[in-house]
């Protein structure tokens, strides 16, 4: 793998791509997620294959990953993503003159993106981190990850002849494998000028470390992990312990724990607390263990229980059967909350089907415990509104500690949209301003760059003064077309 060439090949790509007029990007886009469809009864075997996921799964993924690459073929086809923003030239101001100032996004440049282990499809070689970039007008260098390398290279196929037929640039996709050493080699290229990453917090937090020792740091978008915490009131779990028991269970056991979103952590009133708990409990039973994604997550899930089985704080309503290396079964641990205070391997991340159930005494506590709260992708409030009218302190409390506050439902399922923020405090993501899913992900690959007194015939389509792309801009302050 000889990087100075991939990546100075990159660099050519970008120069020409991203001056390409957004509906040139929107049809590379769409001819992608046409192919993407077409190889499906190839595609699918395959990752069903690497990544122990039923068929129904990786279908619906593969579904999913074709949908967010036309939401952003139809975002860059439209064009208003780029914020073009423009005060026109005051000469006769006083005291002095205004000069003609126009400003929007432009790429940044090559951009590496590492795939994720648990969605082999959606957060990997065609996923949202390396489709947003391409619709930025970026190019990417994507390390595939070593537990699908089959499905990796046959979705690389399809991008490469996505690419061929819209006449591009081939370096504009480079598709590279290897392990941490190589993954390290891309982060400290100085033609690398992003990087995004899926995955746990040591590998994250390795490779945001790394890109900021560089001489030129870059930006790191890293999503690793959370626990996704659900907040229970009195008068809810009265009206409704089963059917949110059942929920709860659903929603922590949904791809056998193994989803970003997965709740690993409830806050439960002491008084409802029994009640909820043997419901959980009967909910539990019925969930059958399960193959996980790898055996070195199976290991790594069970190694997590293990180190707190030890500590005396919990106590275990259901222990966790390790006999098969492969299965991963549901295990569940109640605490005090005071006791779950005192120490924050208690908020730590648990990949797998594994929640600690939190008993608080009242609300006062519930406060301290939003307090000192790590930052996450989700917080759920499970409250009737009687109850929520009283609650603003700890609402504000939540808003800081999170990307996505629900009030209803339960956290998995992340709907790829526009409004949609997957993203949160640290240690959630290296950059709580980003999101990694729906159409603001594109925001990540781009600067802002502003045009001072620029003849016309030479600024960007997005900036000339009769707006021949026809999109929104802000002229003056105000909104135009």
């Amino acid at each position: 793998m000889n990087l100075d060439q991939i990546f100075n090949a990159a660099q050519e790509a970008f120069l020409f791509y991203k001056n390409l007029p957004g509906k040139e990007k929107a049809d590379f886009l769409e001819g992608l997620a046409e192919l993407l469809e077409e190889n499906r009864a190839e595609i699918v075997p395959l990752a069903v294959e690497e990544s122990n996921l039923p068929d129904g799964r990786i279908n619906g993924e593969l579904g999913r990953t074709i949908g967010q690459v036309r939401l952003f073929a139809n975002l860059v086809k439209e064009g208003s993503w780029v914020e073009a923003t423009i005060d026109p030239a005051l000469p006769d101001r006083g005291p002095l003159p205004r000069a003609d100032i126009r400003r929007f996004l432009t790429p940044l440049g090559p951009v590496v993106v590492f795939g994720a282990s648990n969605f082999p499809l959606a957060f990997s070689t065609a996923g949202g981190d390396t489709i947003s970039a391409l619709a930025a007008g970026c190019p990417v260098i994507y390390k595939a990850h070593p537990a699908h390398p089959k499905t990796s290279q046959k979705v690389a196929d399809c991008i490469h002849q996505a690419i061929l037929k819209a006449g591009l640039p081939s370096a504009l996709f480079t598709h590279v494998e290897g392990g941490i050493a190589e993954g390290q080699a891309l982060v400290q290229h100085p033609l690398a000028k992003a990087l995004a990453f899926t995955g746990s917090h040591t590998g994250g937090k390795a490779l945001f470390d790394l890109a900021n020792q560089r001489e030129e740091p870059i930006p790191v978008y890293a999503e690793m992990g959370s626990v996704n915490p659900i907040f229970c009131f009195p008068e809810k779990l009265k009206k409704e312990n089963d059917a949110l028991a059942k929920a709860f269970v659903g929603s922590l056991t949904l791809g056998v724990g193994q989803f970003c979103t997965n709740p690993g952590l409830i806050f439960v009133p002491k008084d409802q607390a029994p009640a909820f708990e043997k419901a959980i409990s009967e909910e539990l039973n019925d969930i059958a263990s399960a193959p996980m994604l790898h055996p070195g997550i199976t290991e790594a899930y069970y190694n997590s229980l293990q180190l707190l089985q030890s500590r005396e704080e919990l106590r275990w309503v259901k222990v966790a059967d390790a006999q098969h290396l492969i299965n991963g079964s549901t295990a569940l641990a109640e605490i005090k909350a005071s006791d779950w205070l005192t120490d924050s391997v208690f908020q730590k991340e648990v990949f797998g089907a594994f929640a600690m159930m939190v008993v608080y005494e009242s609300e006062d506590e519930l406060q301290e415990i939003a307090k000192h709260l790590h930052g996450q992708l989700t917080i759920t409030v499970w409250a009737e509104q009687e109850e929520l009218k009283n609650q603003l302190y700890l609402i504000n409390l939540l808003e800081e500690k999170c990307g996505r506050l629900l009030f209803k439902g339960v956290p998995t399922g992340v709907e790829v949209g526009h409004a949609m923020q997957h993203g949160g405090p640290y240690p959630s993501t290296t950059d709580a301003r980003s999101t990694s899913v729906g159409s603001y992900a594109i925001k990540r690959f781009a600067r802002p760059i502003a045009f001072q007194d620029m003849p016309d015939e030479l600024l960007p389509d997005a900036l000339r003064k009769d707006n021949p792309l026809g999109i929104w801009r802000m002229v003056d302050g105000e909104f135009k077309k």
